[in-house]
């Protein structure tokens, strides 16, 4: 049986910079880990992430580190011993009692070397030097010549985590170290080498299809595969060819579905590889879950489909885009991967885009999807860059590439690989081809020969599409409405939200809107007296070019420019919230047209002013409640129909929803001018359903002073006939009531005038405690009771109204 001893305690770090003073000979270091966290733990550099330390941070990466070790084996005859790392981060020399075994260039991928005869008995002194990074990409520079990148930093010239050379939300954190597990495995006669399971539907049988490798001693002895799921068990003999290949059959399982149409059962995949007197040799095991999924890209009279069909149900996709969730992603535990996960579940996100310019994130990622429900998009690691494909980049790009679809391919929330993103589109839309001549690769062998070759031998149950934005030929252009997957940024940096409306996308895979962190999150990693948005360390906590420029911009015809600190942040994070919700709404009510919508972004690496729901303490934005109001699998909206308006009602669960619909166009002070009742309408599952409304409804008698407001059962929808710079918003009344509940307090607020998106900032009385709700409209009147998570008591006092509760009201003069 093989054997497997983890080698992650007693590491000491080492600089061979001898320029850098006050450095101890040696460091303690933690595997996994990197550079930065072990000089953070040895309280020798300040933490990059607060304040303005990053920048003194910036030449750990420009430096060359040693990581050593030693550690007893005890070689035996007969058995073969190898070294297993699971990351190397990123151009290391990996030395064994001073003999050099092997050279690393890829973050992304898994080594193993063969040790056998370099092990001695007893101590054995292991080193993994780290060059750097910085130095290797100007080597690279020089063989490959220049190749346009968006972004600082020679991440287009390797195969490392390109956003740590920088991008629009995250710092300049160039790290080195073993970020993943390294371990001595010892085995004899015979091991699994690389083993590929996939799992689909055929009719109402669950289809298990293995492909196992085995690597033997020369003259091994025979050995079989034993498999067994679900209650079938199967046995095959391993050929010379030391591969073998076969299908597990499962009758009738239960299936796998996205959580908002179902469960997720998995069933336990067992794979033995077993000797000819039936002893175990290695073993593999998966959770696997059962459904079938594909992309329709067919041609239709819009233009060409882009739709998910997951069990043979054509989805709309309530999406968000995945960075990596540290810059240091050894730092992210199962625990936080399923926190984060949940979150997103929460807030009704169905599918979690994981981006390309970061990593393929840990199995634990990918295992929390498979039990939430969550579908993921994985991207290729190619982002807003050109790339070479000559030699050695591009037999990195295949091994890499083979290591992760072998790897991730059996976890049922995997719906797609991606090529790459914005590559195309950078080609064809930001100035490369000047730069790139006649008969330089910049990375389209890549997204349409090497990768779609390589999921078709690997993955052939999984669809593959070649990037984000794309179009699905080189014929049009890459970021048309009509065809594949968009794009939208020109909102945001150069015009409103309101321009959202423009589009009509296929499936839009990328929008958003930046805001600010919450006002804790700010507080815990700023220090700034007094915080402003451009003091120093607000100012280099915003990544986007003339990010705080647009975020005022942003405001115009919306809200006015605020003047004070506490205004500027609710104000951006309101107006960031009511954009993406314009967006999403817009986009799910023309759903027989758009079948998807993936917010720009979920999660942060670091504090920062960004597009994130989630910030990186884990609290929820503002734009997190829109998004889970926005995303309900039913959603009442009203939008604009020509020059009339209708209510919108939209379904994604997989009944019918059929109800009274109502509605009244009111007077700010709750006045009803006009209003109507239909008894039963009905919009059916996966369906959008429009119902005209009557000109007394949707015209108004005075604009600045009136809403209309829609309600389907417990679904209500708001229209205004002007922005809130326009609009007669009354100076906020309301009373606040406190009472005590099992995990926390009761918030509840009557309204004594109309107040407009009400939000209880929660974090201003404790950092820790979580709102239920926020982006609450309620008329003179009505009550709203908050729950909110915490292990404090409050008084009704303390709800400070205009710091702790907030509303669009108090934004106006």
């Amino acid at each position: 049986m093989i054997e497997k001893t983890e080698l992650h305690t007693g590491w000491t770090l080492s600089c061979n910079d001898t320029a850098r003073p006050g450095l101890p000979e040696t460091i303690p270091a933690t595997v996994p880990g990197c550079v930065h966290t072990d000089l953070l733990a040895a309280r020798l550099i300040p933490d990059p992430y607060l304040d303005v330390n990053e920048i003194t941070n910036d030449w750990i990466g420009r430096c060359e580190w040693v990581y050593r070790l030693s550690f007893d084996a005890a070689p035996e005859t007969g058995r073969v011993q190898e070294l297993v790392f699971d990351g190397l981060d990123t151009i290391a020399t990996i030395r064994l009692n001073g003999e050099e075994i092997g050279r690393t260039f890829n973050q992304h991928r898994t080594y193993r070397f063969d040790v056998s005869s370099r092990l001695r008995a007893g101590a054995n002194d292991l080193t993994v030097t780290f060059h750097s990074a910085y130095a290797y990409g100007a080597e690279m520079e020089k063989q490959y010549g220049y190749r346009p990148n968006n972004y600082p930093g020679p991440g287009n010239l390797m195969r490392k985590m390109a956003c740590n050379f920088g991008w629009d939300w995250g710092p300049t954190l160039v790290t080195a170290g073993i970020w993943k597990p390294v371990r001595l495995e010892s085995w004899d006669r015979a091991r699994l080498t690389e083993t590929r399971v996939s799992a689909t539907l055929a009719g109402s049988d669950g289809v298990v299809t293995i492909n196992a490798k085995i690597a033997a001693e020369q003259d091994g002895p025979g050995c079989s595969i034993v498999a067994q799921i679900g209650g079938v068990s199967q046995t095959i003999e391993v050929g010379a060819s030391g591969e073998a290949s076969f299908k597990l059959t499962v009758p009738s399982p239960q299936i796998w579905w996205p959580h908002h149409l179902g469960g997720q059962p998995l069933y336990p995949l067992l794979i033995e590889l077993r000797d000819s007197d039936g002893h175990m040799l290695d073993s593999y095991s998966k959770e696997i879950g059962f459904r079938s999924v594909r992309l329709d890209t067919a041609p239709d009279e819009h233009g060409s489909a882009f739709t998910f069909v997951v069990n043979d149900v054509p989805l709309f996709a309530c999406g968000a885009n995945w960075i990596p969730d540290d810059c240091f992603p050894s730092r992210v535990t199962a625990e936080r991967y399923a926190a984060r996960i949940d979150e997103a579940k929460a807030a009704n996100i169905n599918l979690l885009r994981v981006w390309g310019g970061g990593i393929f994130e840990r199995d634990e990622f990918y295992e929390a999807c498979d039990r939430a429900g969550m579908m993921v998009w994985q991207d290729f690691l190619f982002a807003c860059a050109s790339y070479p494909e000559e030699e050695p980049l591009r037999s990195e790009v295949e091994a890499e590439v083979r290591d992760n679809v072998v790897r991730l391919m059996p976890h049922a929330s995997l719906i797609v690989w991606n090529g790459n993103n914005e590559n195309i589109w950078g080609f064809d839309e930001w100035g490369w081809r000047p730069i790139i001549k006649d008969g330089v690769s910049w990375g389209l062998g890549y997204y349409l020969d090497v990768l779609p070759k390589l999921c078709a031998e690997l993955d052939p149950d999984r669809p593959y599409y070649p990037g984000s934005p794309y179009s699905g030929t080189m014929d049009i252009e890459p970021n048309d409405d009509r065809h594949g997957c968009k794009h939208i940024w020109d909102v945001w940096n150069d015009v409103g939200w309101e321009v959202y409306r423009n589009y009509i996308p296929r499936f839009c895979s990328e929008f958003g809107w930046q805001a600010p962190p919450n006002w804790a999150t700010l507080e815990e990693s700023v220090h700034d007296a007094p915080l402003t948005p451009q003091s120093h360390g607000v100012f280099h906590h915003q990544k986007a070019t003339q990010g705080n420029e647009k975020l005022i911009r942003g405001l115009a015809g919306h809200l006015p420019v605020p003047d004070t600190m506490d205004d500027w942040h609710f104000a951006t994070q309101l107006n960031q919230a009511r954009a993406i919700r314009f967006a999403i709404e817009h986009m799910r009510s023309h759903r027989a047209i758009c079948k998807g919508a993936v917010v720009w972004q979920f999660n942060d690496c670091w504090p920062v002013t960004s597009w994130a729901a989630l910030d990186s303490a884990g609290r929820r934005k503002p734009l997190w409640y829109a998004m889970q109001q926005a995303f309900d699998p039913r959603l009442l909206t009203i939008q604009p129909r020509g020059d009339k308006l209708a209510a919108v009602a939209v379904n994604e669960r997989t009944l019918f929803w059929r109800a009274k619909i109502s509605g009244k166009r009111v007077r700010l002070d709750g006045t009803v001018l006009a209003e109507f009742e239909f008894w039963r309408l009905l919009c059916d599952r996966f369906e959008a359903k429009e119902f005209e409304l009557a000109d007394d409804i949707a015209t108004p008698d005075d604009a600045a002073n009136e809403v209309v407001v829609v309600q389907m059962l417990d679904k209500r929808a708001f229209h205004y006939f002007v922005e809130d710079i326009d609009l007669k918003l009354p100076k906020p009344e309301m009373k606040v009531s406190v009472s005590a509940t099992a995990d926390g307090v009761d918030v509840t607020v009557t309204a004594g005038t109309f107040l407009k998106d009400l939000c209880l900032v929660i974090d201003r009385l404790d950092p820790a405690a979580v709102v239920d709700s926020m982006l609450i409209t309620l008329l003179p009147g009505e009550s709203h009771t908050f729950s909110i998570r915490t292990r404090r008591t409050f008084k009704a006092e303390d709800i400070t109204q205009g710091v702790v509760l907030r509303c669009a009201n108090d934004l106006l003069p």
